[in-house]
């Protein structure tokens, strides 16, 4: 049983699952497509059960998760988007390549994300086995690719909620030109005040 957390109080700001009007683009790659394609298709269903069109939906395909990173980190770069989905498929070998691979991926989409401030959902399951991979596309353990579409429209509305706050704030903000202004009037006085002193002398 999942115990709901403490309520603290305080007032949050939270994004909404709604998609309606915004614009997602879906990176997979074509490797372990037996795994990713199950990815992807969650991932559209999410996406639409949410209230995005279709036509709002770029599908962006790679080689394999390696080249993730700069696909997503170009496609954040047009502004076009609200948010990216990078969803994929790493199995572990026999060799380094896997911890190589998982690091450098999950650096590069983090970096994407933060550096153009679009919202990137990780959607690249690592797993040991195949068999993992397996529950975690939709057999046993959810779908992660269903789980990434929806953190890609929470994360697109909280972005845009903060977005606004942020420009009420600054609206309410006094201007700080009315603050030189007064400041310019106090020294025209005081300098009218030394000239005239001046003269009576």
């Amino acid at each position: 049983m999942v115990e709901a957390p403490p309520a603290s109080g305080l007032p949050s700001l939270e994004g909404a699952i709604n998609a309606k009007g915004k614009i997602f683009a879906i990176v997979v790659p074509r490797f372990n497509a037996f795994i990713t394609e199950r990815l992807l298709l969650s991932a559209v269903d999410g996406l639409v059960r949410c209230g995005a069109g279709r036509k709002d939906i770029d599908l962006v395909r790679v080689p394999g998760a390696f080249e993730i990173p700069l696909a997503a980190r170009k496609l954040a770069e047009t502004k076009k988007y609200d948010a990216i989905i990078c969803l994929g498929c790493l199995l572990r070998g026999d060799t380094a390549h896997y911890d190589v691979i998982v690091n450098e991926v999950t650096r590069g989409i983090g970096q994407s994300a933060q550096e153009t401030g679009v919202p990137h959902a990780f959607g690249v399951l690592t797993c040991e086995t195949l068999q993992q991979a397996i529950d975690r596309a939709g057999l046993k353990m959810g779908n992660k690719g269903f789980e990434a579409a929806l953190a890609a429209v929470e994360m697109a509305s909280l972005k845009e909620a903060i977005s606004r706050q942020r420009s009420a704030v600054s609206k309410k903000q006094v201007p700080p030109s009315g603050r030189n202004d007064r400041s310019l009037g106090r020294k025209d006085k005081s300098n009218k005040f030394r000239t005239t002193k001046s003269k009576r002398k």
